[in-house]
């Protein structure tokens, strides 16, 4: 999962809106997440002029073959850190747009199953068993820790990754990335785990 800290943030934001909770605990999640999307709005925004509905729905479809993006919704965020359906879609899948403060384009379309993964990531909790999700960022992605699913910067020993345009299937079984390299020091030009090892551990697709 190529996402900068703040792109991940409005991600947060998304699923903080989406969630539903009963516990203290989660509730005090909910209320952290959508105010990192609050700092990541005025982050992405500082400088520059917000992009236009039609700027969003662009790039957000940069993200995903044109038959899944031409039906998926799109959302972007709101100044409060909360998120807004720019155009709704059919087919299950939701893309965002760039950020346009990273390093590195990073549109995203996700499907359903996708999005109950990033929410147990995000909330530290272990994904739902038995739902495998599907991710593109065709345009590419922000390059992220091979090894720590929280990592905000590159350090002497998180093997920070380069990846361009690839899809990620999320959610399988252990024994499916068993069959997938795991080293700390991928070749990202062919398949390989990332977060190996963890409950987030996920297939990295390059897509050449």
């Amino acid at each position: 999962m190529n996402r900068s800290p703040l792109a991940l943030a409005a991600l947060f934001s998304m699923l903080a809106l989406g969630a539903s909770s009963s516990s203290a605990d989660d509730k005090k999640a909910m209320k952290d997440m959508k105010d990192m999307g609050k700092e990541a709005h005025a982050a992405m925004h500082e400088g520059m002029a917000p992009m236009t509905d039609q700027q969003i729905i662009h790039s957000a479809m940069a993200a995903a073959p044109a038959s899944v993006s031409a039906h998926a919704s799109i959302v972007a965020m709101k100044p409060d850190g909360s998120m807004r359906t720019v155009r709704a879609g059919n087919n299950g899948f939701t893309c965002m747009a760039d950020n346009p403060v990273t390093p590195g384009p990073d549109p995203m379309c996700l499907d359903a199953a996708a999005w109950d993964w990033a929410h147990g990531w995000m909330g530290k909790k272990a994904p739902s068993a038995g739902r495998v999700g599907f991710i593109y960022m065709l345009a590419g992605g922000t390059d992220a820790s091979n090894t720590d699913p929280y990592a905000e910067k590159p350090t002497a020993n998180n093997h920070w990754v380069k990846t361009g345009p690839h899809v990620m299937i999320v959610g399988a079984n252990a024994d499916f990335y068993a069959m997938y390299p795991k080293g700390a020091e991928p070749d990202t030009s062919v398949p390989y785990v990332m977060w190996a090892g963890t409950p987030y551990q996920h297939l990295m697709i390059p897509v050449h």
